[in-house]
């Protein structure tokens, strides 16, 4: 009796230190925020592509990203966006976002790991003359928080971030946005570290624009409104290398105007732990 609770508590113990380890086994979400950070000294470099479609407008915004472990619980990163449009304007290199993530709750169960943290951004107003966001009068400015829950069969995760946007060179209000994010995840095959893993995800995302009135070609129009989005995603392991993707699909929508609301939102990521 006693050898059995000794091989059962031994198989937690590993379990636990599977979740707990800077290993692929420390996941987030593909569109929400979640609270993972590096190890210690740990370096992640991160290439992605997000591609949004609403009406006949279409971009495509590729980004190359790096982060550091200031400590096991704190990461600063860096990010390089590139932005392609159907609208030739809006091209261009994106601007430059500076990130941190605080890591200030974690719970360490058999299996199971539970954590929260906090996040904050600048997107600096560094792009090229050609691209929108390069109008800006200042840098914009995103807080964060978020949950985690991972175990070795089931995951979940919620966050809320708000971004508050400078207005324009011209005078011209950008509005402000505010995200939430409900995401559950399940791993159907409990896997070992050097074995491949799969873990599905389904968010729903709720996106929040500021109503403004703004002036288009001289004439007023209303900004702002609600979106909801359904969000299928999968994150894909082997040791330190990582592939996520997933589509974010329109559930509902109550845009302010004749605002086109979004007919898909695609992103494909990256990702290497050193």
């Amino acid at each position: 009796m006693r050898h059995k609770q000794l091989i059962r508590r031994t198989k937690c113990y590993v379990a636990l230190g599977l979740l707990a380890a800077p290993t692929a086994y420390a996941h987030d979400p593909v569109f929400g925020l979640g609270p993972h950070t590096l190890f210690k000294g740990g370096v992640e470099v991160h290439v992605g592509s997000h591609q949004e479609k609403a009406g006949d407008e279409r971009a495509t915004e590729s980004e190359i990203a790096i982060k550091y472990g200031l400590t096991a619980d704190w990461v600063a990163g860096i990010g390089l966006p590139y932005v392609h449009s159907t609208d030739e304007s809006d091209g261009g290199r994106g601007p430059t976002s500076l990130s941190t993530k605080y890591r200030f709750w974690r719970n360490d169960l058999p299996g199971v790991q539970e954590s929260a943290a906090v996040l904050a951004k600048a997107i600096l107003d560094d792009g090229d003359a050609s691209h929108g966001q390069a109008e800006r009068n200042g840098n914009d400015y995103l807080v964060g928080l978020a949950y985690g829950y991972e175990g070795r069969k089931w995951y979940r995760w919620a966050s809320i971030r708000h971004r508050v946007n400078n207005d324009a060179a011209n005078g011209a209000e950008r509005p402000n946005k505010t995200l939430v994010d409900l995401v559950g995840g399940i791993r159907f095959e409990p896997t070992e570290y050097r074995e491949p893993d799969w873990v599905w995800m389904l968010e729903l995302n709720y996106e929040h624009t500021e109503h403004l009135s703004a002036l288009s070609e001289g004439l007023p129009r209303q900004i702002g409104g609600d979106q909801w989005f359904l969000s299928p995603g999968l994150m894909w392991t082997l040791r330190n290398f990582a592939v996520k993707t997933g589509v974010q699909l329109p559930l509902y929508d109550d845009l302010a105007g004749n605002q086109d609301a979004d007919d898909y939102r695609a992103l494909v990521e990256l990702e290497w732990h050193l």
